[in-house]
């Protein structure tokens, strides 16, 4: 389970005061904060005209994005794709290894695979920590 910090805390409690939508996970992803909100909440957690992550956007001097909270290990490869995109993927394995759980995306040409593995292999070390946190899993490759 991830512990957040007084940072993280503000952030949920002003995207609950703004969207009126209670948040229970809030991360960082490229530069952008990432909050997931149950699936039935996204349209109103965005606003009209995204008029909420444009309020939210602004006031944090930062980039929002608003996904759909996983409820298992079949919405994984959604998930992904939907805090990824516009990075395309062709396909989302998961094999269950003696370490634990490992994740193989495969990607469509080298320029995907580059946006998914970021300079100094950041980005990739991030998705890996958020795909820890929400479904165990351990090792991330990205072909």
């Amino acid at each position: 389970m991830k512990t957040f910090d007084m940072q993280f805390m503000r952030y949920m409690n002003l995207f609950a005061k703004i969207t009126r939508v209670s948040s229970k996970h809030c991360f960082s992803y490229n530069n952008m904060l990432v909050f997931a909100v149950p699936g039935d909440f996204v349209q109103q957690a965005i606003g009209r005209d995204n008029s909420n992550l444009k309020k939210l956007s602004s006031i944090l001097g930062k980039r929002i994005r608003v996904i759909a909270q996983p409820s298992g290990d079949k919405d994984l490869s959604r998930f992904v794709e939907t805090l990824v995109s516009p990075i395309q993927f062709q396909k989302l394995d998961v094999v269950d290894a003696e370490s634990g759980k490992e994740a193989i995306i495969t990607t469509s040409g080298r320029e995907s695979k580059a946006m998914l593995i970021g300079r100094e292999r950041a980005r990739e070390a991030e998705l890996k920590e958020i795909l820890d946190q929400y479904f165990n899993v351990k090792i991330l490759r990205i072909l």
